[in-house]
């Protein structure tokens, strides 16, 4: 049976896919494997679980999840949590690739915590969800999907290969903060303190361009992308976080145009909302979209535009795939570029030149 579905994407892309619904019963772990292979579990040399960790329960979207035991092979279905995972010492057997195209969906703020380690199997998801049958191939006992969009047949489908970890019901999908991620992994792999520590560390760098930019805490922003006219990204962004993490407030009535969803095509008539201190756009080409942009005299006219309040961020390159990636791995990598951009924004001088990075 196939039922068309409309499916966004984290990056605000809309693309019309057929599923196709199966019923899958508990051979689904057999699937795909009279050709394949499973790697061999692989890791970092982490430390070991804190002692009693397990069994661990875990609250999510669609009811809880308990694991027994240290998981062994950890397959990522959420398109981030494999930094998460890394940043803990533990290397998953299969990722999801989103952005990037990089081998084994780690990009190169990450890489060196493989360690010694083969880089993981990448699976696909190109609008129709997980592929339960390559997933069960790689042999997983748990699967991971907190930055995710997963519907509850997707859950039920992948509960039938191992435990499922699946985002938090209290915000909207793809809108689990990266540190609630890092401090749900941590809890998984029965590293509570570790991920204590991995967050509080990327919270410093935070508190120190604070520190260092006062003039952020007095500016509005927003982070926009120019898709089907204008995409902008709402609070429950991890994107938006970003700003809100170095003291920008974002606009007043960006939660009640985005609602529930993690972000919104706006009507031209709340171009309004862009006016603001600083505006972050992801774009192709920073040069030729921002020419378009303005052309358009809505946007045009604002003063965010005359005051050279703009920042582009190149969606292709590592630096656009990290910025769109925000993980405890990518945000050290993010904020070396991004800040710069930023503080030449609200310096106060529309002669201000702000830069692009080359990467």
């Amino acid at each position: 049976m196939k039922d068309l579905l409309m499916f966004r994407t984290p990056t605000g892309t809309r693309i019309a896919v057929a599923l196709v619904s199966a019923a899958l019963t508990g051979t689904l772990a057999a699937c795909g494997s009279g050709t394949t292979e499973p790697p061999a579990a692989s890791g970092a040399a982490p430390a070991s679980p804190a002692a009693g960790a397990y069994p661990v329960t875990v609250e999510h979207k669609y009811g809880s999840t308990t694991v027994e035991a240290e998981p062994q092979r950890i397959v990522t279905v959420g398109l981030t949590d494999q930094d998460a995972l890394l940043a803990l010492g533990k290397v998953p057997v299969g990722t999801t690739e989103w952005i990037g195209g990089y081998p084994g969906a780690i990009g190169p703020w990450a890489t060196a915590k493989l360690g010694g380690a083969p880089v993981p199997a990448v699976l696909k998801d190109t609008g129709t969800g997980p592929q339960p049958e390559k997933i069960a191939a790689l042999a997983p006992d748990l699967i991971l999907a907190l930055y995710s969009g997963l519907t509850k047949d997707q859950y039920d489908t992948l509960s039938k290969i191992a435990p499922v970890v699946a985002q938090p019901k209290e915000f909207a999908d793809w809108g689990i903060p990266w540190e609630r991620q890092t401090e749900t992994v941590g809890k998984v792999l029965g590293k509570e303190a570790e991920a204590t520590a991995v967050v509080a560390s990327v919270q410093e760098k935070f508190a120190a361009v604070k520190k260092d930019n006062p003039a952020f805490a007095g500016a509005t922003g927003i982070v926009a992308t120019p898709y089907e006219g204008i995409f902008v990204y709402g609070p429950q962004d991890n994107r938006s976080r970003i700003l809100t993490s170095v003291g920008f407030t974002l606009p007043q009535d960006l939660q009640q145009v985005v609602g529930d969803e993690f972000g919104v095509n706006i009507s031209k008539e709340r171009t309004d909302l862009l006016e603001t201190g600083a505006i972050v756009w992801i774009v192709p080409d920073p040069a030729d979209d921002g020419a378009k942009l303005r052309k358009d005299k809505l946007y045009g006219d604002l003063k965010v535009v005359s005051e050279g309040r703009e920042v582009y961020v190149k969606e292709t390159g590592d630096y656009g795939n990290a910025f769109s990636f925000v993980s405890p791995l990518s945000l050290p990598y993010t904020l070396d570029r991004l800040v710069p951009q930023l503080a030449a924004a609200v310096d106060g001088d529309p002669a201000t030149e702000v830069p692009q990075p080359n990467d």
